[in-house]
């Protein structure tokens, strides 16, 4: 794909969603990075309604902490694979007060230290609290980078990394979110919304059908 064309893709996305934002509800760097955490494996929509519950009673390092891993489990328990992220949530929420003066680093060497923080999960608080250029790859924007040919890449890193070089600067801090919607409300994964895509003439998809 051209330089051309991939400048057209992120203008028409950025014409359509000027001011794109995570679809996972926070107000803290500290919520946000708490909620990443339970996202894995997990729908935004069940970590949003776990987090209405909890955040009201506990959004601090401290007061989350207090907790235990019994005390949240109960809050988060309707998240898939629960009882360990509540285990790393307490085990981060230590190392913050102990380490960081209960604030969520803005480096990632730090972030990835604490437990239950990966590369993307990394990525996600860098880009959308910290508004760094960075950018989380997960199923939806793998998907949407090989299917069009944006960025394509045989694993999540080498994605990673095409994104950051080619998708033009003026939209780079944006790309991570538009590429998400798109993937998750129209560049499905077993079925496409190609007739009703906003860059469909622009996208190099080689195995379109007549029912997509």
């Amino acid at each position: 794909m051209n330089a051309a064309k991939r400048a057209e893709i992120f203008r028409r996305l950025q014409e359509d969603n000027p001011d794109p934002k995570t679809e996972l509800a926070y107000d803290s760097p500290f919520e946000l990075l708490i909620a990443v955490i339970l996202s894995a494996q997990a729908t935004d929509v069940g970590v949003n309604k776990a987090t209405a519950r909890l955040y009201p009673v506990a959004n601090t390092p401290e007061a989350i902490y207090a907790l235990g891993v019994d005390g949240l489990s109960e809050y988060i328990k309707t998240i898939g694979l629960y009882n360990s992220k509540a285990k790393n949530v307490i085990e981060t929420c230590r190392i913050l007060i102990e380490k960081h003066g209960s604030k969520v680093p803005e480096n990632r060497e730090d972030l990835e230290a604490l437990p239950g923080v990966g590369r993307k999960t990394a990525n996600v608080v860098l880009n959308t609290a910290f508004r760094q250029l960075a950018m989380a790859v997960d199923t939806h924007i793998f998907r949407v980078a090989n299917r069009t040919n944006i960025a394509p890449g045989k694993n999540v890193l080498e994605v990673e990394r095409k994104l950051l070089k080619f998708v033009p600067r003026e939209y780079l801090l944006d790309a991570h979110h538009w590429l998400i919607l798109h993937g998750r409300y129209v560049c499905k994964a077993r079925k496409p919304q190609c007739g009703s895509c906003r860059i469909e003439d622009l996208c190099e998809y080689k195995h379109k059908t007549s029912d997509d």
